[in-house]
């Protein structure tokens, strides 16, 4: 199995709603994406020949994803009040609604699944939430859909 990785950062403000911890305040992060993909096969058309996926494009699909969720607050729907949502609006903060606790395990499966929906066979996504935490996402994979 050959495997490439490649990593991306930004930052950003959550809090976990219903945490009886620091957690439940709102605060931020400096978070790192490590993905991983993989090919059982190396490609073997001319401009990929000897490659899982060119870098570059790897690199500028995550980057893209990460730039998407940096500098903005993300809160879980239903976290918040309809109002508070309005007011930080109108003060024309930067939100990002997600369906899920955005938690380190959370947001690794949702970059996996946004890099895979890319094309990519995703190995597995690191989430780092500090330099020393981190929450790691993958699944067993078909053999059939490695590249």
């Amino acid at each position: 199995m050959y495997t490439i990785r490649t990593e991306q950062s930004f930052d950003s403000a959550h809090f976990l709603a219903g945490y009886s911890g620091k957690c439940g305040n709102l605060h931020g992060h400096r978070w790192r994406i490590v993905a991983e993909v993989c090919a059982e096969q190396l490609r073997d058309s001319e401009q990929l020949r000897g490659m899982i996926a060119d870098f570059g494009d790897l690199k500028q699909d995550l980057k893209a994803l990460a730039d998407s969720y940096d500098h903005a607050f993300i809160y879980e729907s239903g976290s918040l009040k309809e109002q508070t949502v309005l007011a930080l609006r109108e003060e024309g903060f930067r939100l990002i609604e997600v369906p899920f606790r955005p938690t380190a395990e959370q947001f690794a499966r949702h970059f996996y699944e946004c890099i895979r929906q890319k094309g990519y066979c995703v190995k597995q996504v690191e989430v780092y939430e500090t330099p020393n935490n981190c929450a790691v996402y993958s699944e067993d994979f078909d053999a059939e859909r490695v590249i």
